[in-house]
């Protein structure tokens, strides 16, 4: 069901309140990358190596089963590649 704005004031009042928690989401979000950029900033004054940071990050985000699985396929075609 698409609400008819030209209709009423009621669904335009709605559609503006989705805008601005939108807005308003997004505006966290980006004071939240900031904090992030900032906190690899930080790791890498203190002289971590940010770039595998960032790979452990998303590495931990995965269940042990998909890592695996991704692991062993990067392993064969670092083989296929010669590169092991």
């Amino acid at each position: 069901m698409v609400a008819d704005v030209a209709d009423t004031g009621v669904a335009a009042d709605e559609l503006k309140q989705f805008v601005e928690r939108i807005e308003r989401l997004e505006e966290e979000k980006k004071t939240i990358s900031d904090d992030i950029k900032d906190v690899y900033g930080e790791a890498k004054s203190r002289g971590f190596d940010v770039k595998v940071m960032r790979r452990i990050v998303s590495l931990r985000k995965q269940d042990k089963n998909e890592r695996q699985e991704m692991e062993a396929i990067l392993d064969l075609y670092m083989q296929a590649l010669g590169m092991a």
